[in-house]
């Protein structure tokens, strides 16, 4: 782990400390070691030597592994350095595999043995190796352990990052499926009510003969429609400061007024309704929303032809959906509300047919599940 960037203010304290430290404790083992039988040039050296080792510690991030070396280099010889090359020790382990940390330690190890014959201890030179190596084994494991600490604590900063990723995408895609339902219920809601507008409309139009009392009726209709139009969509805009939950959704319950606002309007609708017993509330609401863009539909491509609507199914056997009306010879739109629908039918696990029978009509088929 190289120093690749100005060292922060926590550097600054850590490597001042640092260095303190090392010159300090180098004094006193300086002090200690003046005493050994060697020659004062080799104890000049020691001093100048060890004290340039201590200097070497601002630049520990940047060549841990090479100063460490020199530092085992040195402390042939050195008792000032002593302090140094611990500290040189521990950066290797702390920045470093433990591979090179073990190199580091062997290398010590030798060294430490020169050192003996080098400064001809009067103690017990055994003594002298086994608390030294077990001075370098204790810094090189608490060098291992920062680093361990450290390599967990960066693997939980980067996966709570991805779990703070993960749930960004997730929320901008809940915001994606949001959009998709808001524009499904806008298409469903808003295309029936128009649908029937443009109905009572056209009866206007065609009618110029039609008397007072039925234009006034007419345009009490158109009014009321549109009056109806504009609470849906606030209903729908509303959702967008809303949770998705809290859309407007309808239930098979409704079916029945549907109907009737459609017949209402003008539009003949034959209606054949035989499911009996307890529907899940997502079947019976897809079903609505598939018979309300069936008669949305019809009145779009063929205005005023007649409707057959016929819902039949029982619990286990599953609910089947058809809307026949006579087809046009040319159909328009650009089908994307018949795509909705099979999309719809999809979250509920159903399938959607549609297409013109030869008998000349456009047949809309759906199959629901409906558990027992």
């Amino acid at each position: 782990m190289k120093e690749t960037s100005r060292r922060s203010t926590r550097d600054w304290v850590v490597d001042s400390i640092v260095f303190v430290v090392a010159v300090f404790a180098g004094f006193l083992l300086y002090d200690e070691g003046s005493h050994d039988p060697i020659s004062p040039g080799l104890l000049a050296i020691d001093f100048f030597v060890g004290m340039a080792l201590c200097v070497t510690l601002w630049f520990r991030r940047r060549w841990p592994l090479q100063l460490a070396i020199v530092g085992a280099a040195v402390s042939t010889f050195s008792d000032t350095a002593g302090a140094a090359a611990l500290i040189l020790i521990l950066t290797v382990a702390i920045h470093r595999p433990i591979r090179t940390t073990m190199l580091v330690f062997g290398v010590n190890a030798i060294s430490l043995a020169v050192y003996v014959e080098v400064r001809n201890k009067p103690d017990d030179p055994a003594a002298i190796v086994i608390a030294a190596v077990a001075v370098y084994a204790a810094v090189a494991g608490w060098g291992l352990y920062i680093r361990s600490r450290r390599q967990l604590l960066q693997t939980l900063r980067d996966r709570a990052d991805r779990a703070e990723t993960v749930a960004r995408l997730e929320a901008e895609q809940g915001q994606l499926r949001a959009r998709e339902e808001i524009a499904r219920e806008m298409h469903d809601v808003l295309g029936h009510r128009l649908s029937l507008l443009s109905v009572h409309a056209g009866a206007l139009a065609y009618r110029p003969d039609a008397s007072a009392d039925e234009v006034a009726g007419a345009a009490e209709i158109i009014r009321a429609s549109a009056h109806q139009a504009l609470q849906d969509l606030r209903e729908v805009i509303g959702v967008l400061r809303a949770p998705v939950g809290e859309l407007p959704q309808p239930a098979f319950s409704d079916l029945p007024a549907l109907i009737n606002g459609s017949r209402e309007a003008g539009i003949p609708v034959e209606l054949t309704l035989d499911a009996p017993g307890a529907m899940p509330e997502h079947v019976g609401r897809t079903a609505y929303r598939i018979v309300q863009e069936g008669l949305t539909n019809a009145v779009k491509h063929a205005p005023g032809e007649p409707v057959t609507i016929s819902v039949t199914g029982a619990p286990g056997n599953g609910l089947s959906v058809e809307l026949r009306n006579p087809a046009p010879n040319h159909r328009r739109g650009d089908g994307q509300g018949l795509k909705g629908l099979g999309e719809r039918a999809a979250l509920v696990k159903g399938r959607i047919e549609h297409g013109r029978t030869p008998d000349g009509h456009f047949r809309l088929h759906a199959w629901l599940p409906w558990p027992p």
